[in-house]
């Protein structure tokens, strides 16, 4: 090798060679070696807050809807009429039939239709007005610095915070 430092180092920052290496004597030398190690990791960092605050206000208003109704109007028809059978309910014309039937005890045994019930159905509609308090929630939510004691990811509400929900940190 040359001893000529311009030729080794070409005014570069290289190394000088070691008095082993100018006088030629082989001799061992160990050259240590550094190897760079990298370690990644994350961490939370608060960046600001939020405050969520929620209002409740009740206001009543005037509800309109149409309620359906159905009522039975009966009407009793006397029969008076010897039967071989009990008659069966019916309903005829929209009308439902309700026999009545009497057992008497004669010298022999006879089925009298005594009576039927009918009732007529009569369907009505009616529109019904009713003043009703219903309740409305406004959410405001505010921007803020983070805070100097604030642990990363808390939740301040102001107000009343709903039953479901708790504040987390």
């Amino acid at each position: 090798m040359s001893a000529d430092p311009d030729v080794l180092g070409q005014g570069e920052n290289f190394a000088r060679p070691s008095p082993v290496e100018l006088t030629g004597e082989a001799t061992e030398q160990v050259i240590p070696l550094v190897e760079e190690s990298l370690r990644l990791g994350k961490r939370a960092v608060e960046t600001g807050r939020v405050r969520v605050s929620v209002s409740t206000k009740t206001a009543e208003e005037l509800v309109r809807t149409t309620l359906r109704t159905r009522r039975a109007e009966v009407e009793r028809v006397a029969i008076d009429q010897e039967v071989a059978e009990a008659p069966a309910t019916r309903e005829e014309n929209g009308v439902l039939i309700v026999p009545v039937i009497e057992e008497i005890l004669v010298i022999e045994k006879r089925l009298i239709l005594r009576e039927e019930i009918r009732l007529h159905f009569v369907d009505g509609e009616e529109t019904v007005e009713q003043a009703v308090e219903r309740r409305l929630q406004r959410a405001t939510v505010e921007r803020l610095p983070p805070g100097p004691d604030t642990p990363p990811g808390t939740v301040e509400w102001a107000g009343n915070p709903p039953d479901n929900t708790k504040e987390t940190a």
